[in-house]
């Protein structure tokens, strides 16, 4: 008990020092160097569903100019705050944003639709800024938490899809929406495409990098 009680501590010591893991990547970040000439890099900027795509669909990624970048739990001002060095300093064409669901989770503590939906904004807004084309995601349906089962984030990932959507037709970016495409009559995931209620299983991330697939073909026109 005291060996655990130990390893929390440190664990607690190591997230407050790196609040945004921006360790995470580091080295491959240095390793990956600029991307070839007439290379179209593309950075996946996410979280859990993002991190283990790679994991469940290795094939999506080898071979292809495509750089994962999610790392799980995250909410997004965590990424915001990694957003240059696993995203801009890469030198990327263009980048997938898939952000939210962990936000309203309450993972890093209770967050406003429009601190959410800003965040991702702010995101697009840094891409932009320095050259990058930009695919904003919708959040995937989730119709609850199996690890804060007290929260209905129906509502929230709603109202932020709503927000982002607009903000992209808006500002004349893409935005892919897996939402669509996943959710069952009740808000949720369809069962078929999920590991769980929130992640993806094989089947769902087949549907969406058959939605990503297209998104990228689009915006690299």
């Amino acid at each position: 008990m005291r060996i655990i009680f130990s390893l929390m501590i440190v664990s607690s010591i190591l997230i407050c020092q790196d609040w945004a893991n921006l360790n995470r990547y580091h080295s491959e970040n240095e390793k990956l160097g600029k991307p070839l000439i007439h290379e179209d890099r593309i950075v996946f900027m996410g979280n859990s569903i993002t991190e283990s795509w790679s994991i469940i669909q290795p094939e999506f990624f080898n071979n292809r100019p495509y750089i994962n970048r999610g790392i799980s739990g995250q909410t997004t001002p965590q990424m915001l705050i990694r957003f240059r060095p696993d995203v801009i300093d890469l030198d990327p064409s263009l980048v997938l944003i898939l952000a939210g669901i962990n936000d309203i989770a309450e993972n890093t503590g209770p967050s406003k639709v429009e601190n959410i939906a800003g965040n991702i904004i702010s995101m697009a807004e840094l891409a932009k800024s320095n050259g990058i084309e930009v695919i904003i995601c919708s959040i995937l349906p989730a119709k609850d938490f199996p690890w804060n089962p007290k929260i209905n984030p129906r509502p929230k990932v709603s109202a932020v899809n709503n927000i982002i959507q607009d903000y992209a037709e808006e500002n004349n970016m893409i935005f892919l929406d897996y939402y669509r495409s996943m959710v069952d009559e009740n808000e949720g995931l369809i069962a078929q495409y999920g590991a769980d209620p929130v992640h993806p299983n094989l089947a769902g991330y087949k549907v969406m990098s058959d939605l990503a697939e297209k998104a990228i073909k689009k915006a690299l026109k």
